[in-house]
């Protein structure tokens, strides 16, 4: 998989078969925190890596519980993260609003703001529990890709934002409470699971007005913890949120309405927000605000990757 140009080059190769190839990868740095590798944290192997290079950074990450604030800085492109399992390859921060100084923006375990980066096979917490907002994953560079990993947080656990920012996430399990995906990134979410911990909002998209696709689901699994049965699939943070459900399964946690315009009447005249071709209890139309969309066959196909990731912006200044 790979970005050029002004589109993405077709997904000839899935999220599987990349992980396939990682058996034949030589790794530039190892991870550990027992020290049997090149260095005990993941912020130092990256900081090992040379500004504005070309060439692909491979770092592995041992299994264990990496206690850490990490950033990719946007002067950092081509970095590849493996770690060695999904669930025992952990990297956990628990900063919070209300931490200190700290404000959403802030409160991230993993900020990724460098370009072509590739995080794979391990999970990203905010460990700090329910106590407000509480970011786990913060990505606003280009062309990044998440695979196979589990995001873990309550509110706000992904930040997907960056107005010219094209991101994947292919066979991730994302979970939290309130508005747990946010942002403004033009965003692909394959084969995801998507999983409610109470009753609220899944989505808080910003989209920009510039912009043709927003959030993208397909063929993902909406889940929910016992006793969630109220869960909203999104809400607008900005007048022109723009987010769109293709063949995912929704349990029978959301809400009959489906959308809510977040006390903000006006915002369903801006707003997209549409499904296609969903199932489970969840997806029925019945009930659906009369501003929210399904999508005609002509219409939803046009959410290809090559179209989703496609940008065309001029600037005069």
């Amino acid at each position: 998989m790979k970005f050029t140009g002004r589109i993405l080059f077709p997904f000839l190769l899935s999220f599987l078969a990349l992980s396939q190839l990682n058996a034949g990868i030589t790794y530039d740095y190892v991870v550990a925190a027992d020290g049997s590798g090149d260095v005990t944290t993941v912020q130092e192997a990256i900081d090992l890596c040379r500004a504005y290079r070309s060439e692909t950074k491979h770092i592995f990450i041992k299994n264990g519980v990496y206690h850490e604030k990490v950033l990719i800085p946007s002067y950092l492109a081509h970095i590849h993260l493996v770690g060695e399992s999904r669930d025992s390859t952990v990297i956990s921060w628990d900063d919070h609003v209300g931490k200190g100084t700290i404000g959403t923006f802030q409160s991230y375990t993993l900020k990724v703001t460098g370009n072509e980066v590739t995080i794979e096979n391990l999970t990203i917490e905010n460990a700090s529990g329910r106590v407000g907002q509480a970011v786990a994953l913060h990505v606003e560079g280009d062309c990044v890709k998440v695979i196979n990993c589990n995001l873990l947080g309550n509110q706000d656990t992904l930040y997907a934002t960056g107005r010219l920012s094209r991101q994947y996430y292919g066979n991730c399990h994302i979970e939290g409470t309130t508005d747990f995906i946010f942002g403004s990134a033009t965003a692909l979410f394959e084969r995801c699971t998507i999983h409610s911990k109470e009753n609220s909002f899944i989505t808080a998209a910003s989209t920009p007005d510039s912009l043709d696709f927003g959030y993208v689901f397909m063929d993902c699994k909406l889940t929910a913890d016992e006793g969630v049965d109220r869960v909203y699939l999104g809400r607008p943070w900005r007048d022109f949120a723009n987010v769109v459900y293709l063949r995912c399964e929704m349990g029978d946690h959301i809400v009959a309405e489906g959308w809510n315009n977040w006390s903000r009447p006006e915002r369903e005249k801006t707003a997209f927000y549409a499904e296609y071709e969903c199932t489970g209890p969840g997806a029925s139309r019945e009930g659906r605000v009369a501003w929210s969309h399904e999508l005609k066959k002509k219409e939803a196909r046009k959410y290809s990757p090559e179209n989703i990731f496609s940008i065309s912006t001029t600037w005069e200044p």
